[in-house]
């Protein structure tokens, strides 16, 4: 358990998870039927991905541009998550 840790792969499979639960909400969200795109929920499991592939990427010793990549598309996807917030009044 502690090579998971030390060689970083505990970063890809926390983003499995994290695919399987953004496939999972799509589906039920196409069962239930309810009208409008989970968007926010979406918008919210894309960017706990790309932190969890930052601390991937610095877990495995990557150079700090990648890191810094993929800490820019968390920012930019809470941006959008707020701005999604923003325009449904904080609901």
């Amino acid at each position: 358990m502690a090579d998971l840790y030390a060689s970083g792969r505990v970063a890809d499979v926390l983003v499995v998870f994290v695919l399987l639960e953004a496939v999972g909400l799509i589906w039920l969200h196409r069962r239930v039927g309810r009208p409008g795109a989970p968007w926010g929920l979406l918008i919210n499991l894309a960017t706990g991905a790309a932190l969890v592939l930052a601390l991937g990427a610095a877990l495995k010793g990557a150079a700090w541009p990648w890191i810094g990549l993929w800490l820019i598309v968390a920012l930019v996807g809470h941006t959008a998550d707020l701005a999604v917030r923003w325009r449904a009044g904080g609901r």
